[in-house]
């Protein structure tokens, strides 16, 4: 049973531990989850910053439903960073809920996003609790962008696109988003069209050319995102469609490429036969945790174009150290759940839980973003 309001779920993770990071500068006690207890706390002191003056608890646990449930009793909050979510988010979902607890999440991955609004959303929204996943950077910051968009009246199609410099080159993706990103070859790619949830064609890119740099960035649909899933349902929008890119072409072109090896060699495998093909891929990409970011290096761009019949908007929000952002906004959704204040409860996103301008203040406040809106 946790002692603190706030669960850390994935606490020896890259993630996990700059959620903590933003925890301790809060000043919110908070109890970590993990497999291995040991483990974790040699990795917190070596990771998490002023860990010294916390106030803490590790729990040793399996990621099983009923275990997890007694771990999570007593608390609030969830902050799960487990992934791939959509291998291992649901028995996190249910564990939350049973527990009585809000549960927050880090990822994007489109086929989890739907499967939890499906199964879970109801169930949590008659509970009087939020189901809130993507509160992240690239899912969170790009809905910022495009819920600036929307500020001007009459517009009801969104294009969106994340755009970073850093990440693929040599600073390090972790080894969660590693597994995620390969994860994503496995599940339909849609965004929204007409008010309808369409499959994106196979081997879909895009060339997307931003004032902020100077070449194109070759972008992909990065399995969909979880845009289109927040907005299929909101009366303001009938179109949305999103893509990521790095401002490493040559990586992201692997990526697509990769991409296509799937569907050509291993799409028709068996289960176990396309898990060991992953496994391969994550090990090649990503052998260990990556050091800690840089403001000099790390630095990203999401944009929002906004069009209705004769409004015209782009907004965009820039950015550094996308993982420390994400941190930061996990702790910002946190404070709003334990003083009680969510503008929704059930699925919803963290726009849609916590305001677009409350999230993009508190980041703005701590140097890790700034909004910019510009009628065309």
């Amino acid at each position: 049973m946790a002692k603190h309001s706030v669960v850390v779920y994935g606490a020896s993770g890259y993630t996990g531990m700059l959620t903590m990071d933003w925890l301790i500068d809060q000043n919110i006690p908070f109890t970590a989850v993990a497999r291995n207890a040991e483990r974790t706390l040699e990795m917190m002191k070596q990771r998490v910053v002023r860990l010294e003056s916390a106030t803490y608890e590790i729990i040793e646990c399996k990621h099983d439903v009923d275990q997890l449930v007694a771990a999570f009793k007593g608390a609030k909050v969830v902050c799960n960073t487990v992934g791939p979510f959509v291998r291992f988010g649901m028995v996190a979902v249910e564990a939350a809920l049973k527990a009585g607890c809000h549960h927050l999440d880090t990822t994007g991955e489109q086929g989890y996003c739907l499967e939890a609004r499906e199964r879970f959303g109801q169930s949590y929204a008659e509970a009087g609790l939020v189901l809130s996943p993507s509160v992240s950077y690239m899912y969170t910051i790009g809905e910022i962008a495009a819920e600036l968009a929307l500020e001007t009246p009459g517009v009801d199609a969104l294009e969106t696109a994340s755009l970073s410099r850093g990440p693929m080159q040599g600073s390090g993706v972790t080894v969660g988003s590693t597994a995620s990103i390969f994860e994503l070859f496995r599940s339909r790619q849609l965004h929204l069209w007409d008010n309808q949830m369409v499959e994106w064609p196979v081997g879909s890119k895009e060339e997307i050319c931003v004032p902020e740099f100077l070449k194109p960035v070759f972008c992909l649909p990065w399995g969909g995102t979880s845009l289109p899933v927040f907005y299929e349902r909101d009366p303001r929008v009938r179109y949305c469609r999103s893509m990521v890119g790095f401002y490493d072409n040559p990586a992201m072109r692997n990526v697509h490429g990769l991409g296509r090896k799937w569907e050509e060699e291993f799409k028709h495998l068996p289960p176990e036969a396309q898990d060991a093909v992953v496994k391969e891929f994550v090990a090649a990409t990503t052998p260990a945790m990556p050091p800690r970011e840089r403001t000099t290096l790390n630095r990203s761009v999401d944009i929002a174009i906004g069009r209705g019949q004769l409004a015209s908007v782009r907004a965009s929000v820039t950015s550094i150290t996308p993982y420390i952002a994400t941190g930061a906004l996990q702790v910002a959704a946190t404070l709003k759940l334990l003083d009680g204040e969510t503008r929704k409860v059930g699925f919803a996103s963290a726009c849609q839980a916590f305001d677009h301008r409350y999230l993009l203040g508190f980041l703005e406040q701590r140097g890790l973003a700034r909004g910019h809106v510009m009628h065309l």
